[in-house]
């Protein structure tokens, strides 16, 4: 399964890590790696949203910046 590791010996392991720490304090360890993940992964979709955010504004310029250029061409055929 995992390296050579049983389903028997993971069963045993878990028993005497739970002797050892009892439920509460393994409980406890469970919360804080949970909120940690958590963090992890809004950290993470945070700074997703930051670069998104950059590239919609920068499309946003250029569309401007199109807009822009195209009236001037306007004008100048109003011009001439």
């Amino acid at each position: 399964m995992f390296g050579g590791i049983s389903v028997w010996q993971l069963l045993i392991l878990l028993v005497v890590v739970i002797l050892i720490f009892g439920t509460k304090k393994l409980r406890t360890l469970g919360g804080d790696l949970g909120g940690a993940v958590k963090g992890f992964k809004k950290a993470m979709n945070t700074e997703e949203e930051k670069e998104q955010d950059k590239d919609t504004n920068k499309i946003e310029d250029q569309k401007k910046d199109a807009q822009f250029s195209e009236s001037v061409k306007e004008e100048d055929k109003n011009k001439s």
